[in-house]
């Protein structure tokens, strides 16, 4: 397969994603609005896998990052069977606190085992 990523794939990211072997990989989710780009995609024959985001900044990278870690091994699968051209779209991580971690205050709730210490 060939490689052709987008400019609008963040340097880390692209690094990262250059190590497997893909055809288009963009976060460009207007891309497949424009006429001429998709004749373009289509023309070229290039598989191609989106992963829309909408976060800027580190955690934008970092949700990016899991996005494409998270759903690439399975789409790579189906482009590894594909006889033809495959358009697909990752679908982006749960990206709020409550599924990303959790916070425990250990004197409000210890966990089992906590040794508590005085604060005075």
């Amino acid at each position: 397969m060939r490689l052709l990523l987008d400019e609008n794939v963040p340097k880390p990211l692209y690094q990262a994603l250059t190590a497997f072997v893909l055809n288009v990989v963009t976060n460009d989710g207007r891309q497949m609005q424009r006429p001429r780009e998709v004749a373009a995609i289509a023309a070229s024959g290039l598989h191609r896998v989106e992963y829309p985001h909408k976060h800027h900044g580190l955690a934008g990278m970092g949700i990016a990052i899991a996005t494409v870690a998270a759903g690439l091994p399975g789409a790579l699968a189906v482009l590894q069977e594909a006889n033809d051209q495959r358009l697909i779209t990752l679908r982006s991580i749960d990206p709020t606190p409550k599924a990303r971690y959790q916070l425990i205050d250990p004197l409000a709730d210890p966990p089992k085992f906590w040794i508590s210490y005085s604060t005075d």
